[in-house]
């Protein structure tokens, strides 16, 4: 679906005036689907509730303790992915640091840990990334493909996930079933996105790899999906930015002095007009 997705895209692009009343009719319907999707995530919430009050049922309040371990360990990786291993390729690549440079996209973070989707964020995103001096080939290369392809955090929760329930139903795993379960979860985690809920049907598909592991302890997981779907969201989005720096330094398309200087605070970036985001000298 998703490789038709791409040569359906790129057939209309080398189309061009033709197929303007389908590109139009396109992104009309692209509208439509982001409105439900709205609505989708102001009621997951209920879902979560419903989820959490099963667990606690069938199984009692103990099982939130594990439960709440593996959100808090699964947090503190995603904290040290970002951290460590992104702000490092960020400063060996681009010379920015990793710390401005996720103050800079603090609104759309917050946006994306209150709703654990980045989707509402990414026309601004790719808005920001512009403006602190990547060029916009890239940014509309590189972004909608780390979308779909770059899913940091989600390759992190799948290992993770599917230790826990081998761990939770007393299933032992040898070594090279975790090196199946890492490469599988590397697979099965492209063409994911980052929707609420994907996560359990994505899980299942990897867990089918291990035939050992009971597929019922999917059922452990459903309580606490909403709390790290928000670490695999926010990962998933800051490892696509930092991408998209990374892959314009490499390409000699990213304006690296001025990038510094939006990070440092010293340049202001306005949104606010429908044309290229405008940047301008702090006051």
């Amino acid at each position: 679906m998703l490789f038709f997705a791409i040569v359906f895209g790129v057939s209309l692009a080398l189309v061009g005036e033709p197929a303007k009343q389908v590109a139009e009719l396109v992104d009309a319907t692209s509208k439509v689907l982001f409105r439900a999707m709205g609505l989708i995530v102001r009621l997951a919430p209920l879902g979560v509730l419903g989820a959490v009050a099963y667990t606690v049922g069938k199984y009692g309040v103990r099982s939130l303790e594990e439960l709440a371990s593996l959100v808090v360990v699964f947090w503190i990786a995603v904290a040290l992915f970002v951290v460590v291993v992104l702000g490092t390729v960020l400063k060996l690549a681009a010379g920015l640091n990793i710390f401005r440079f996720l103050a800079y996209f603090r609104e759309e973070l917050t946006i994306v840990l209150a709703t654990a989707s980045s989707d509402a964020v990414l026309p601004q995103i790719m808005r920001k990334l512009e403006a602190m001096g990547v060029k916009a080939e890239v940014v509309g290369l590189v972004v909608p493909t780390g979308y779909s392809f770059n899913l940091d955090a989600f390759s992190i929760y799948l290992t993770l996930a599917t230790v826990f329930i081998a761990q939770a139903t007393n299933t032992p795993l040898s070594f090279g079933d975790l090196m199946l379960i890492l490469g599988i979860s590397l697979i099965t985690s492209k063409g994911a996105h980052g929707m609420p809920g994907s996560a359990i049907v994505i899980l299942a598909a990897t867990l089918n790899a291990v035939p050992a592991i009971p597929a019922i302890g999917l059922v452990l997981l459903l309580s606490i999906d909403w709390f790290v779907g928000m670490a695999r969201a926010l990962g998933n989005l800051i490892g696509n930015c930092v991408a998209t720096v990374v892959i314009a330094a490499w390409e000699d398309d990213l304006d690296a002095p001025l990038a510094r200087r939006v990070l440092a605070g010293d340049v202001t970036v306005d949104l606010t007009t429908d044309s290229l985001p405008a940047v301008q000298a702090a006051e």
